[in-house]
């Protein structure tokens, strides 16, 4: 997707959340156009959801947004007293749709003091679990990642099956490209052996300011450019990845490295 197409799906997004909440941000005590105004509207719902402002931030992260709407999702019906199962179930299968419900059907109450503390000792380990993936997912994606190596170009220095940590903010990490991903992994769930991702849709290509620039002989993490590899194993010339989700290769770089890194957007 284009920028312009990502921006468009962001407004309708906006419409969305607008036509679903707004009599909840009025019940909140709040104006009904606050719902509509983005991003302040997502602050807005943070503190009739009593939780912090900086949430706000979590909900534009690639990856890490696929956790946060759903929590929000929950939060929000929670604020207006649908504590039970079948309310939480129905949110989460509806993709947040069942706010509209709660919003022009039912027949609730802002709770203004309502407990954030999990009801139940399952809820407080769903809880602990969902921000320790949260927490782990921002580390993995922007600034430190483990790897294995895959080949053996670099025996010298280090062995086929070795593990390492690659720093991802030395040289500015890059926002992921696939915008629905299962977090923490690459192209592979383990164990189920199925792709980790959707091919579509595609967020634009950027990367963050690094804090130095590449040098010959550094040691450097990079997709292979081109990848019809399934599992560093099996070649399939009609099989498509992903700029990010492409086998990784472990390399000394060289003379010329620095240019050729660039276009394989490492």
């Amino acid at each position: 997707m284009t920028i312009t197409q990502w921006f468009l799906f962001f407004l309708i997004i906006q419409v969305v959340h607008f036509l679903g909440t707004w009599k909840l941000y009025i019940k909140a005590g709040r104006q009904a156009w606050e719902a509509a105004i983005p991003v302040y509207n997502a602050v807005v719902l943070m503190k009739i959801i009593r939780r912090p402002w900086w949430w706000t931030i979590l909900l534009f992260i690639p990856i890490v947004n696929l956790i946060m709407f759903p929590v929000v999702w929950v939060e929000t019906i929670r604020s207006f007293g649908k504590h039970k199962l079948i309310d939480t179930v129905l949110v989460l299968l509806t993709f947040g749709l069942y706010i509209y419900y709660v919003n022009y059907i039912a027949d609730v109450k802002y709770i203004q003091d309502r407990s954030l503390h999990p009801r139940t000792a399952a809820g407080e380990w769903i809880s602990s679990i969902l921000f320790a993936v949260i927490a782990a997912t921002l580390v993995h994606t922007y600034l430190i990642q483990p790897f294995t190596i895959p080949t053996s170009s670099l025996e010298k220095t280090l062995l086929v099956g070795d593990f390492l940590f690659v720093s991802k903010f030395h040289y500015g990490a890059r926002t992921p490209l696939t915008a629905v991903a299962f977090p923490m992994v690459h192209d592979t769930i383990p164990i189920i052996n199925t792709k980790s991702y959707l091919p579509k849709p595609q967020i634009p290509y950027f990367r963050l300011p690094g804090f130095e620039k590449i040098e010959r002989s550094d040691i450097v993490v990079f997709n292979w450019p081109v990848d019809t590899m399934r599992y560093m194993m099996t070649t399939d010339k009609y099989y498509y990845k992903p700029i990010d989700k492409k086998n990784e290769l472990c390399k000394a770089c060289g003379w010329g490295c620095r240019g050729f890194l660039k276009n394989c957007r490492w």
